[in-house]
């Protein structure tokens, strides 16, 4: 796997509607670039050898790093692949939506739910948003939210940004009653 560069960025809101926070809310993204495995290569009608090759080390690579960020427990996460434009969405899909990627991260969270994602093609400085969701239980709605990423010089066309993002907390001053009460 070839890294051109890690990118981490905190996020702390101290408030939220007009109100100081409690505490302040944290959300921290960790994000490697890497040289797309198969650039170059034209259609790839099995991606299985580059998943097998590169899932689990960016697993094992980001999941602790994002946590080690957050400075927190994580109450919610999510997880992005974009890709540059001489690749397929389909690169970055297979990259994440893989156990040997994801279960580094839930393992190191104590999860039990499935990440949420955004995946996309983009050139460099490409906009994302991250959806993120409870670790535990995906019907929890304080911790359905979304944080905006963007790297100004990444994806390079032969490239791809594989980022985790977690949060310590559910939005800010959140104030939606339980889906139960709706059932």
């Amino acid at each position: 796997m070839s890294v051109r560069k890690i990118v981490t960025v905190v996020e702390e809101i101290r408030a939220e509607g007009g109100r100081a926070l409690d505490r302040p809310a944290r959300i921290a993204v960790v994000a490697a670039v890497i040289e797309n495995p198969w650039a170059g290569q034209g259609f790839v009608e099995d991606l299985t050898p580059g998943i097998d090759a590169h899932a689990s080390d960016l697993g094992a690579l980001l999941a602790p790093a994002v946590l080690d960020a957050l400075e927190a427990p994580a109450e919610a996460y999510g997880k992005a692949a974009i890709v540059g434009l001489d690749g397929e969405i389909e690169h970055g899909s297979g990259l994440i939506h893989t156990l040997k990627f994801g279960d580094h991260f839930r393992k190191a969270a104590n999860a039990t739910t499935l990440l949420p994602a955004v995946e996309k093609r983009g050139p460099a400085g490409v906009v994302f948003d991250i959806p993120l969701k409870h670790i535990t239980d995906a019907t929890i709605r304080s911790h359905h939210q979304t944080v905006e990423v963007r790297l100004s010089d990444a994806p390079h066309p032969n490239e791809i940004v594989i980022a985790l993002a977690a949060a310590a907390q559910g939005r800010p001053q959140q104030r939606l009653a339980p889906l139960s009460t709706e059932q």
